[in-house]
């Protein structure tokens, strides 16, 4: 193992300006929310592997979770970088953001690359985040489990029951590719906030992310949130990143529409930035800035507890 990176990977957006306008508790959901399945369509087989059987739901005591033959220990995660005090990857809370490496799709805007190849080795030890931890208590809020896809790691559940257990909260980041094991990890007690990404309308997800069968995947998972918090489980944010010239601009106020009238109550638009991606698009068109501003007042407009506007 090399020695740890204490700083985040490349292209990392983790200090990025933001405007929020806050209507009332922040609440992902709230009671009464009608099921995603009637925009998107069905949710199918994912063939994910899940985590054990507890039993105990979204508003249940926090489970153990054992490690077993599909599941592995902290120790074994793959981490790509580590910040040790971020204000931005989840709101109000001052954490430590923990950046795993491997995700299973490829979005062409991606700004970390150098996180999406599964086989790339870790550059932190997980000790080390243990170590941060404990010099850390009562200045931190939380951890943060990101990426670029955190629910593909195994280890993930023992990690995340280990940060519970040193008296921290957890919040993950996902793209939402594997609703099953958001589920189990939402019904383990294993996480306190999400931030997920619901990057485009369903018929133009593989054109995003460049995989077929994503866009069941990625709204699955929302539903999977609404569901949860309807139940008294964890509060979320749904984002989504738009590119100029893209299927992601066009889609944005529509997408915001039906993750609205899904039931979700807390949402970000934030601009696609040029560091760690591939260069192969533009970030930047005349008169973007104005578009998005635009397109964020057009969202904002259908009324949330809370709406943040994210520049590049």
């Amino acid at each position: 193992m090399t020695s740890p990176q204490i700083r985040p990977p490349t292209g990392s957006r983790t200090a990025q300006p933001a405007l929020t306008t806050d209507g009332g508790a922040g609440r992902g959901a709230s009671a009464g929310s009608r099921s995603v399945g009637a925009d998107v369509g069905g949710s199918g087989g994912t063939g994910e592997p899940g985590l054990p059987e507890t039993g105990l739901g979204a508003t249940g005591p926090r489970a153990d979770v054992a490690v077993g033959p599909d599941r592995r220990p902290a120790d074994d995660l793959v981490i790509a970088g580590l910040v040790p005090m971020s204000t931005v990857d989840w709101p109000d809370h001052l954490t430590a953001t923990v950046f795993l490496q491997g995700c299973p799709w490829n979005c062409f805007y991606c700004h970390n690359q150098a996180l999406i190849p599964a086989r790339t080795p870790g550059q932190v030890a997980w000790e080390e985040v243990r170590a941060l931890l404990r010099r850390r208590r009562g200045l931190l809020d939380g951890v943060v489990l990101t990426g670029w896809e955190a629910l593909r790691q195994d280890a993930l559940a023992d990690a995340a029951r280990e940060v519970i257990d040193m008296g921290f909260q957890v919040g993950l980041h996902t793209a939402g590719p594997y609703p099953r094991r958001l589920r189990d990890m939402i019904e383990a007690g294993l996480v306190d906030w999400v931030g997920l990404d619901i990057k485009a309308l369903p018929e133009h997800y593989g054109q995003v992310v460049g995989r077929a069968n994503a866009a069941t995947k990625a709204w699955d998972s929302l539903e999977v949130l609404i569901e949860a918090a309807n139940r008294g489980g964890p509060d979320f944010e749904v984002r989504t990143t738009v590119v100029p010239g893209d299927v992601t601009a066009d889609d944005a106020v529509e997408v915001a529409r039906r993750v609205h009238a899904a039931g979700a109550r807390v949402y970000a638009l934030q601009q696609a930035r040029s560091e760690g991606t591939s260069g192969e698009f533009d970030v930047v068109a005349p008169g973007w800035d104005g578009v998005c501003e635009r397109m964020a007042e057009r969202i904002e407009a259908l009324g949330w507890d809370r709406f943040t506007y994210r520049p590049a």
